[in-house]
């Protein structure tokens, strides 16, 4: 289980999270819902040791991450899908493949699982990620982050932009993960999106983790989402 204990962070001078805690659960995906510039994304950022905090611990089965360099958390077993892909572009999707099955010494069974899950992909193994369209380079994306077989999985606006076949193909692959028992934390403005796969929803308003409900919870009532959301 992943865990976050009373975590503070930001941008050098700038705070962001205030003692924020939260927790993701294998076999679960909690979305971490609220509006621009709440704290979402800092959140994961802070998960991945990209940013340093001014407080609090954040651990994995109980092993402390928080004080760990940033490239020894994907190591551990924490995978990242960040908004805006962030591939390298130059670079085939085979060679971003191989960079995923790097970073934890994974080899061809893995590759080869990624690869069954994201079937285009095994079409477009030459070419370069910059060809790609949008949804195919999220996938890509995502197969590098599964690359590490990891046990939690943060996924950052995962359908922006696009198509409903690759929403569906997303909502897929997230629905089998879950299945397979693994954490997932997801950052999602879509809520349809959110209300069809969530376990559970934190709200974050202004660095603050102000609520976790079940979903249920937000399906037969939407005043958290109007409170929160504003929709």
């Amino acid at each position: 289980m992943l865990t976050l204990e009373g975590i503070s962070t930001g941008y050098g001078p700038v705070q962001v999270l205030y003692d924020l805690s939260l927790e993701a659960r294998p076999g679960e995906v909690l979305c971490l819902l609220g509006r621009n510039g709440a704290g979402k994304t800092t959140t994961l950022r802070a998960i991945m040791g990209l940013l340093p905090l001014n407080s609090g611990r954040i651990s994995l089965d109980g092993e402390t991450l928080s004080n760990l360099p940033a490239h020894e958390v994907p190591k551990r077993g924490i995978g990242y899908v960040p908004q805006g892909r962030r591939l390298f572009t130059e670079m085939t999707v085979a060679e971003n493949i191989e960079v995923g099955l790097m970073t934890r010494r994974k080899g061809a069974e893995t590759r080869e699982r990624v690869l069954t899950m994201f079937p285009r992909l095994r079409e477009r193994l030459t070419q370069r990620a910059e060809t790609l369209s949008g949804g195919e380079q999220q996938m890509l994306t995502t197969a590098r982050a599964l690359c590490l077989e990891p046990s939690v999985l943060l996924l950052d606006e995962p359908t922006e932009g696009l198509q409903p076949s690759m929403i569906q193909l997303i909502r897929e692959t997230v629905e089998t993960l879950r299945a397979e028992g693994k954490a997932m934390i997801l950052v999602e403005q879509r809520i349809d999106a959110v209300l069809s796969i969530a376990d559970r929803v934190t709200f974050i308003e202004n660095g603050h983790a102000r609520e976790t409900v079940p979903v249920e919870t937000l399906r037969s009532d939407r005043t958290l989402l109007e409170k929160y959301v504003g929709v």
